[in-house]
């Protein structure tokens, strides 16, 4: 269950991974640190939290954090190296954020698919992930489907 973050816990990351986070992102893990981002009935990414160490109960609920799943996800061949990893959809895949060199991540949200290895964009930003209208959605629905016969 996603609770309020302090705003030091997301500086900490900042420093740990060298880049900075979208605004719009950061507000939203202010507010609700990690929890489910829902796409439709049928498919969701889990994000990942933020490192809160306020208490024992928070590191517990946060140890599968951001910088640590990206340094994890960075091991996979192929991952981007401008990626930072924020969630995954319980099957492998990675939902990112990334810069341009400069370490300042951009709000444009983006699948990597880890068979593919291959990166998509889904969203302008994390307020903005409307993929059942996308034809990204479309083929990951028409893949579940697949596997439902």
């Amino acid at each position: 269950m996603p609770f309020p973050l302090d705003e030091k816990y997301i500086e900490e990351t900042e420093s740990e991974l060298n880049v900075k986070f979208p605004s719009e992102f950061k507000n939203r893990m202010i507010k609700s640190n990690g929890g489910e981002l829902l796409v439709s009935d049928e498919f969701e990414f889990e994000l990942y939290p933020f490192f809160d160490k306020s208490d024992r109960k928070r590191i517990s609920r946060t140890c599968n954090h951001i910088g640590l799943e990206t340094k994890n996800a960075r091991e996979w061949d192929g991952f981007p190296e401008n990626g930072i990893a924020i969630g995954a959809d319980g099957f492998g895949n990675q939902l990112i954020l990334t810069h341009i060199g400069n370490g300042n991540l951009t709000d444009e949200l983006y699948f990597w698919n880890h068979e593919t290895r291959e990166m998509e964009k889904i969203a302008e930003s994390i307020n903005k992930l409307y993929i059942e209208k996308s034809s990204f959605w479309n083929r990951i629905k028409s893949k579940f489907n697949g596997l439902q016969t």
